[in-house]
């Protein structure tokens, strides 16, 4: 689905795809809680819809940060897997929790991953995304 953009700003043309907060959510959920499956991200405590859930997912799919491949377990099931695209996103969603941890009231547990990003800097940041690429990214695919 080809969109005409309004402004060709970086920051817009970003926004257009993830500017909303179920799409990093889902990213979030992703990295931090390894959730691949459409039920697992209805599972989260913010309560998405399963009509925006499957609304994001194809807007992701679309954009080129989440793969989405039919579950060899299960006939009726998909796959979501972050691509280079989604995985390069891990340093905007770390910011975004160190943002959230130092000036909103999160729980010391929901805040563990980010202290632990932040404490950990750019090395930890890096380890994180080579992780991400070996569970996320098909065997001898570039990352």
């Amino acid at each position: 689905m080809a969109t005409q953009q309004k402004s060709l700003c970086p920051i817009n043309l970003a926004l257009e795809v993830l500017g909303d907060r179920w799409s990093l959510l889902i990213v979030r959920d992703m990295m931090f809680a390894g959730k691949r499956h459409f039920r697992e991200f209805l599972q989260s405590e913010e309560g998405i819809s399963s009509n925006i859930l499957t609304e994001r997912l194809n807007t992701l799919v679309e954009h080129g940060v989440l793969t989405k491949t039919d579950d060899p377990s299960h006939k009726q099931k998909a796959i979501y897997s972050l691509t280079p695209r989604g995985i390069d996103l891990l340093p905007l969603v770390t910011q975004l929790g160190i943002w959230g941890r130092k000036h909103r009231p999160a729980t010391k547990e929901s805040s563990a991953p980010a202290a632990a990003l932040e404490k950990g800097g750019l090395p930890l940041q890096k380890k994180m995304q080579a992780e991400l690429r070996k569970a996320h990214l098909a065997a001898g695919r570039p990352a």
